[in-house]
């Protein structure tokens, strides 16, 4: 069972806590790293330049990605573990930069020598409560701007130990929360002198910010990408997407994260899903931006979709083995009149998905740097627009073993601003998760997509349903 939800959800069992930070030496070394031409990619800098001007913030502003698995042993190899550890950081360089803003504004990154990296654990005794166990993990890891942003533990049952990767967002995504999983499970079994097959090489991130920003300088507002990005929005009378109904954000301070996940379909309910989605020329990704633009149209009688999703930018095989924030905004836009059927939706739907992915290397943040200052569309710093994400997890190496083990993906309750919805597919069934700023009308608004989106689905399935 794998759960999604924020980390003060996490409530892993009493037990003895070791934590693997950075040696004080190491720590020490690594802030006279030399600065590295490797610019931030376009993503990371607008989140430093965020969480920097949000740093008096009295929470953590910035995200907090938390890994979590229970393995059945209650004697783990700490030597293992710590070579481990090293191991992996040397494997990502994403792992050796980091961060800061110089004089004149510009976001600098520093390389961290090979032969500084040394990770070394600390041994903090028994833990009962699980409240402590999850402020420790949070007060030991530290904010964007340090380099060991990130920390690893374990916590002894005495038959199970469940251990944890905690990495500020700016260093992992979804996908880089997998591999990390991955790359441990390999490297201990190795340890262990087991049948491991040996890692295979990953790309360097540094080297895809350099690409990536390359391209983006070459981008004007005449660029194809842009100008297809300016009309959408354009058509969307010149806003940014939002969610389709209030979310009672407060304006004289922060709106922290609350979070709700719900069953969504069983598997064989997927697969009837999928089924109608292929006889009518879409995926089943496809359908879930149809069930949303539906959901939407029922709640407040829309008759245009302007959906945001995620996506990966890994386009080779040692990217696709590479841990770092390889990650774009894509648009989803179509018509949905009041008139339009369910079959007529998917297909708008997919189409409109991979319209989106065409755009892919025209990053979003790159369009509203270029900008001119009269433009009709306003995007303050520190912009966030709504998302969906869907994953199938039944793609992942290991998937047959989801169900067997005890693992969680976790976020701190960061600020909020919008809804960020989650549709993941796993091999028992498909969730829908969604984090949102903490309100009482958020909550309500939240609730109601959420029973929506459950109808129209369930309409879906339904072949003969041709009311939506």
């Amino acid at each position: 069972m794998v759960d999604f939800g924020l980390i003060d959800e996490w409530s892993p069992p009493p037990g003895r806590m070791v934590t693997w930070v950075a040696s004080p030496e190491a720590v020490a070394r690594a802030r006279t790293a030399p600065v590295h031409p490797a610019p931030p990619s376009l993503q990371q800098e607008q989140y430093l330049r965020q969480a920097n001007r949000h740093a008096a913030a009295d929470f953590r502003f910035s995200g907090l990605c938390l890994a979590t698995a229970q393995i059945p042993t209650g004697g783990l190899d700490r030597e293992a573990m710590t070579r481990i550890i090293n191991t992996f950081l040397l494997r990502h360089d994403t792992f050796r930069t980091w961060f800061d803003i110089d004089a004149d504004g510009t976001v600098r990154r520093h390389l961290v020598p090979e032969d500084v990296v040394d990770f070394i654990p600390i041994d903090y005794g028994w833990i009962d409560d699980p409240a402590a166990i999850r402020q420790h993990v949070e007060k030991t890891t530290p904010d964007p701007f340090q380099w060991d942003c990130f920390t690893f533990g374990a916590i002894e049952h005495g038959d199970a130990t469940t251990v944890y990767l905690a990495v500020d967002h700016l260093h992992t995504d979804g996908l880089g929360q997998y591999l990390s999983a991955s790359d441990f499970a390999q490297l201990y079994l190795a340890e262990l002198g087991g049948e491991a097959e040996p890692l295979p090489p990953a790309a360097s991130y540094l080297n895809y910010c350099v690409t990536e920003r390359a391209y983006s300088e070459t981008l004007t507002l005449s660029s194809p990408g842009v100008r297809k990005w300016l009309q959408l929005l354009h058509g969307n009378d010149n806003r940014l997407p939002s969610f389709p109904l209030d979310l009672g954000k407060r304006s004289d301070g922060y709106n922290r994260s609350a979070h709700r996940t719900v069953p969504l379909l069983d598997e064989q309910q997927a697969l009837a899903f999928e089924e109608v989605c292929r006889a009518n020329d879409a995926e089943f990704v496809g359908g879930v931006f149809a069930a949303a633009a539906l959901a939407e149209r029922d709640l407040t009688d829309s008759d245009y979709y302007f959906g945001m999703t995620p996506v990966s930018t890994r386009t080779s095989a040692a990217e696709g083995n590479s841990v770092g924030w390889y990650v774009t905004l894509v648009p989803v836009a179509f018509p949905v009149g009041p008139g339009t059927r369910v079959t007529r939706t998917l297909k708008l739907a997919q189409r409109a998905y991979e319209n989106g992915l065409r755009l892919a290397p025209t990053s979003f943040h790159r369009v509203l740097e270029l900008l001119p200052a009269d433009s009709e569309i306003k995007a303050e710093p520190g912009w966030v627009t709504p998302m969906i994400s869907f994953i199938d997890a039944r793609d992942f190496l290991g998937h047959e073993f989801f169900d067997e083990v005890t693992a969680g993906v976790y976020a701190n309750r960061a600020a909020s601003e919008e809804a960020l919805i989650w549709v993941n597919r796993l091999p028992s069934g498909t969730t829908l998760s969604v984090i949102y700023p903490d309100t009482a009308v958020a909550h309500d608004s939240v609730e109601r997509y959420i029973a929506a989106m459950r109808s129209v689905f369930a309409s879906i399935i339904d072949r003969d349903a041709e009311t939506n």
